[in-house]
């Protein structure tokens, strides 16, 4: 069992309004046959009263381990979770003043949605006209009135999804907690859900922290995004920040489409480098990680801010185009070069102007949109 500080032992129920969250050194340790793993090692965060913040990262990287720890499901090995500065540890979940939207939304399918909706509620013992008002704004701001005797079986997934963010909400929890919760629906429901969530989180001003492996999800809804892998946390930044900027090959990789072209840094000193790269002399910014010592690096470069121009005079270019994927508005080139394959992005047009496989291109990066990394 966690040990937590005496005079904090066990905090009272928190009052209503959003709630400022501190995870201190967060760790869960479990047996195997073969030792001890660590699903969760050493994370840290500050979580502002508010803020939307989503964990994201691949599978078993200890994302969904951290949210069951701070909402009380699984105890923590070491380390401390305050909730407005008090020690929680001990708090069972039930006076945590949060509440949970799970994948499978776990509604009761014995009751009606106005009934599964009051049902944290009556958990309170609040009096009936507290209940109905409430449930009145629940109906009213997840556009569910009109559905409340009805049973969740007779709801679409969007609509139970609702119903969930709804029995959350009502309650009035300090911090939200949000567990895949969009995994079960289609890709253009999940799209509007996004928007939904995101609206409700902010109308009501709650503190959410939101676990998905969905980087179209982390990048349109959070305020900041905790990238995990191996239960560590590789970066903590804005969604814009760990797209353009960053921390590791792994956090470039895994968010979005990413070229590295290996190159030795000409120069490196006060996070900018000079390194030559596909043809270019390039000077652009670099992770403080960037030895300065002529060791390796990565120029990381996304896909649509490189251009490829063909070679017109037959000599020969910095690239070959392997093949070429219409997407509509937009196309992608695979293109081999001495640096290994990359892929280039460019605006769609017809696509019986698109680049023939084989033509010679000369390869164009532009440096205020690349970002040099340590190599791993």
């Amino acid at each position: 069992m966690t040990t937590v500080v005496p005079d904090q032992a066990v905090a009272p129920a928190a009052e209503a309004g959003a709630g400022s969250l501190r995870l201190e050194a967060l760790t869960k340790t479990f047996a195997s046959r073969t030792g001890t793993v660590t699903a969760v090692d050493a994370v840290s965060l500050d979580v502002a009263p508010g803020e939307f913040i989503t964990l994201l990262g691949p599978s078993g990287c200890g994302k969904t381990t951290t949210l069951r720890m701070v909402a009380g499901f699984e105890d923590a090995t070491a380390g401390h979770i305050r909730l407005d500065g008090r020690v929680i540890d001990l708090v069972p979940p039930q006076r945590r003043s949060m509440a949970m939207v799970f994948q499978s939304y776990a509604l009761f399918p014995h009751l009606t949605v106005g009934e599964n909706i009051a049902y944290g509620l009556r958990l309170r013992r609040r009096g009936r006209s507290e209940i109905a008002n409430s449930m009145r704004m629940a109906l009213t701001s997840m556009n569910l009135v009109g559905l409340e005797d009805r049973s969740p079986h007779e709801l679409s997934g969007g609509q139970q999804q609702r119903v969930a963010l709804a029995r959350a909400l009502v309650v009035q929890p300090k911090v939200l907690l949000f567990d895949e919760p969009l995994s079960n629906l289609d890709a253009k429901l999940r799209g509007s859900m996004r928007a939904e969530i995101r609206r409700i989180q902010r109308m009501f001003g709650i503190t959410s922290i939101y676990v998905t492996h969905d980087q179209d999800e982390a990048m349109s809804m959070s305020d900041r995004i905790v990238v995990m892998n191996r239960g560590r946390v590789e970066q903590v930044a804005t969604p814009g920040e760990i797209y353009l900027r960053p921390a590791s090959v792994f956090v470039a990789d895994f968010i979005g489409r990413a070229n590295f072209i290996e190159v030795v840094p000409e120069t490196v000193a006060d996070g900018r480098a000079t390194v030559h790269a596909l043809g270019q002399r390039l000077e652009t910014a670099a992770h403080p990680t960037v030895p300065a010592d002529n060791g390796g690096a990565y120029l990381m470069t996304r896909p649509e801010t490189m251009k490829l121009t063909p070679v017109t005079d037959g000599g020969g270019g910095i690239g070959v185009v392997l093949r070429s994927t219409f997407h509509g508005p937009t196309i992608d080139y695979d293109v081999e070069t001495t640096s290994g394959t990359i892929t280039v992005t460019e605006p769609g047009r017809d696509p019986r102007q698109a680049l023939d496989e084989g033509t010679n291109v000369h390869v164009l990066i532009d440096p205020d949109r690349a970002y040099l990394l340590a190599q791993d």
